[in-house]
């Protein structure tokens, strides 16, 4: 509709110092004719474009036009914008880039650098270091299923490797720390389930749709393992100094102890499961368990069987 995209170009002109006619004609899909006419309807609606000729020209807003920021302070608008800035890490949306474009506008050109807020002093970024497009798709494919209430057919592994298709009614995608979950109401359990995204190997949405139930508050919820990794042991570690950088990157500053002949101790309560144990791995003779015995062993056997591998 002309009065959206006017409302578009006003907020885009107030991020920017400049636009040429063709980047607004290429960028809303309409005619540099067509751009001329909205430029004069926004002139005559008492926001004052100014036309710039040449090489360089364009349409810019006056300086001294914006739009009121209301009660919002610049580090609450900075904030906002470090928020918004945070979800498009994560998720491929186009409103997100409008809804950005849409904060950044109440802000004035002086409380700008390189049109960011100044002195934001903070990031938020919800894209795991780890996440790749396939992990996107997967999040946007469940977005789309949740908004038009389409049921989903997914092929779901458990923590103990056991595979099981189940068709879910998506009802939130949740993010808890760096980790993507999926609450559903599962048709195979008739309960409502909290899903590890990376657990999902396949899924296909349907063309059947669903009417919404009734779902339970996620403050109701309590943790439950199966969502993430194995019960925790009381674990003992003893590592080598020469490998206290990985440490300090990997286990909590109230868990390590630096022992008299400089060797570095890592007591706590630990999660036990494939990843951890291929951490444990990947130090290499760097690293002894103390305790408990099993995990010692269930080390010992997996060393074995890599040095089996190549044996053979």
């Amino acid at each position: 509709m002309k009065i959206d995209r006017l409302l578009a170009m006003t907020i885009l002109l107030l991020n920017r110092e400049r636009v040429s006619a063709k980047e607004l004609a290429d960028r809303f899909e309409v005619s540099t004719k067509t751009i001329y006419r909205d430029m004069e309807t926004l002139n005559q609606s008492g926001i004052p474009i100014v036309a710039h000729q040449g090489t360089s020209g364009g349409f810019e807003i006056m300086e001294q036009y914006t739009i009121t920021r209301q009660y919002l302070t610049l580090n609450e608008i900075s904030a906002v914008v470090a928020a918004v800035k945070g979800m498009n890490t994560a998720l491929d949306d186009s409103n997100l880039d409008t809804l950005l474009e849409k904060v950044k506008a109440l802000l004035h050109r002086v409380d700008r650098v390189d049109g960011e807020p100044k002195g934001m002093g903070m990031i938020f970024d919800f894209n795991p270091w780890s996440q790749n497009a396939p992990a996107k798709e997967k999040i946007n494919a469940f977005r789309q299923a949740i908004e038009k209430s389409l049921r989903v057919k997914i092929l779901y592994m458990n923590r103990n490797g056991t595979e099981s298709e189940r068709v879910v009614e998506p009802v939130n995608l949740i993010l808890k720390g760096y980790v993507w979950y999926l609450q559903a109401y599962c048709t195979l359990r008739g309960d409502f389930r909290v899903f590890r995204l990376n657990r999902i190997q396949e899924l296909t949405l349907r063309s059947e749709p669903f009417v919404r139930r009734e779902s339970p508050s996620l403050e109701q919820y309590v943790w439950d393992l199966e969502w993430s990794r194995e019960i925790e042991q009381e674990m003992i570690l003893t590592f080598h100094p020469k490998v206290r950088y990985r440490i300090e990157d990997s286990f909590p500053p109230a868990v390590i102890t630096t022992q008299e002949d400089g060797s570095i101790q890592v007591k706590g309560r630990f999660p036990i499961d494939d990843w951890f144990y291929g951490m444990l791995l990947s130090y290499g003779d760097h690293v002894k368990v103390e305790q408990p015995d099993s995990v010692a062993k269930e080390i010992v056997r997996l060393a074995q069987k890599v040095i089996e591998r190549y044996c053979n």
